[in-house]
C-alpha cells in the first residue's frame, strides 16, 4: 500500500478528532489511532484527539492507502470542461460530492474515478480530487484537481479567497433589488447538522446578491459568496426573511420546483498551469427556467 500525504488548513474551531472525521471522511476512530501513532500534525507538532482547532491551524495528515477506499462505479454527471490539470463538472442535484460516514449511495467521485482513474491518490483518500464541495440537493458547476500539482494549487486559491463563485437561488418573498449580508455563521448548538448566524465558534461570513426578478410569492436571485462558509447562503438567506424555496433545514419544501432552488451558476479561478483567470458556466436546470423563464446574463455582477 501506497501512502497519502494531506495537508488541511482548519476552517473553523473544532475538536480536532470531530473535524477531520468529517473532511476526510473517515470514522472518529480512526483519526484518533493516526493522531496517537503521530501521524497527524497541527503545525507541525504532535497534537492529542482532544486538541481544540483554531481556524487557520494547518493540520497535516499521513495515511496508508487503503484497497476499501472508494471504487468506480457509473454516476451521471455532465463534464463541461477537462485537461491535463482540471476538470470541471455539472454536479446534478440529488447527487452527494463524496463518501463520508452514513452515506451509502454512490457520490460523484465514485463516477469520476471511473472516468479518471489517475484522480485516485490526488488529495484525500476518501475524496480524491475534491477541493470544494456543494451540498447533495444543489446543483451545478464545480472543479475538480486532476494531479497533486493542481489540487495544492487550487486548495490554495480557495484558502485566499482568489474563487469566485455565483449561484441562482429561488427565494420565499421579495428581498430588496440588491443586498449585502455580512454576519458571521457557526454551528447551531440546539440543531446537529444546522448552522445559524450568532452560532457557537463563529466564523466570518459575507455574502451578497442581485434580484433578478419576481414571481408569485418568490423571488429569482442572483447570490455572490465572499466566503465559502457550509451552508452558508441557505443560512444567510433564511436569516435575512428569504429563505431558499424547498430548503428542508432553513426553508419551507417542496417548494415550487420540487427541490432545494439553489444552483451553482459560474465558477472564476486561476488555471493551475496557464494562471490565467478561467471562467466556467452551468445553465439554470430545466426545473428552474421552466418556473422562472429566461435568465438574464448578469454573470459581471460577481464574477
Amino acid at each position: 500500500m501506497g501512502k497519502s500525504r494531506v495537508e488541511i488548513r482548519a476552517e473553523e474551531e473544532a475538536r480536532i478528532d470531530h473535524y477531520l472525521a468529517s473532511r476526510l471522511g473517515i470514522s472518529r476512530s480512526k483519526v484518533q489511532k493516526l493522531i496517537k501513532a503521530g501521524k497527524i500534525l497541527v503545525n507541525g507538532r504532535s497534537t492529542k484527539p482532544s486538541h481544540w482547532l483554531k481556524e487557520g491551524e494547518l493540520v497535516t495528515v499521513e495515511m496508508e492507502e487503503e484497497e476499501g477506499g472508494p471504487q468506480p462505479q457509473e454516476v451521471f454527471f455532465r463534464v463541461l470542461y477537462e485537461d491535463s490539470s482540471v476538470i470541471v463538472v455539472d454536479k446534478p442535484s440529488g447527487l452527494t460530492v463524496h463518501p463520508a460516514p452514513g452515506v451509502r449511495e454512490a457520490t460523484l467521485v465514485h463516477g469520476l474515478l471511473n472516468i479518471y482513474p489517475e484522480i485516485r491518490g490526488v488529495g484525500s483518500i476518501e475524496r480524491p480530487g475534491i477541493v470544494h464541495r456543494l451540498d447533495k440537493d444543489t446543483s451545478g458547476v464545480m472543479v475538480v484537481a486532476r494531479t497533486e500539482e493542481a489540487y495544492l494549487n487550487l486548495q490554495r486559491q480557495f484558502q485566499e479567497r482568489l474563487v469566485r463563485k455565483s449561484y441562482i437561488a429561488i427565494v420565499e418573498g421579495h428581498p430588496p433589488r440588491k443586498g449585502e449580508i455580512p454576519f458571521s455563521i457557526g454551528r447551531d448548538p440546539n440543531h446537529p447538522g444546522k448552522f445559524a448566524v450568532g452560532a457557537h465558534a463563529t466564523r466570518e461570513a459575507y455574502t451578497e446578491f442581485l434580484k433578478i426578478k419576481e414571481k408569485g410569492e418568490y423571488s429569482v436571485l442572483l447570490v455572490c459568496p465572499k466566503t465559502g462558509r457550509t451552508h452558508q447562503i441557505r443560512v444567510h438567506l433564511s436569516f435575512a426573511g428569504y429563505p431558499i424555496a424547498g430548503d428542508p433545514l432553513y426553508g419551507t419544501p417542496p417548494g415550487p420546483i420540487g427541490r432545494l432552488a439553489l444552483h451553482a451558476y459560474c465558477l472564476s479561478f486561476l488555471h493551475p498551469e496557464r494562471e490565467e483567470r478561467t471562467l466556467f458556466c452551468s445553465p439554470p436546470p430545466k426545473e428552474f427556467t421552466k418556473f422562472m423563464g429566461e435568465f438574464p446574463n448578469e454573470t459581471k455582477f460577481c464574477i
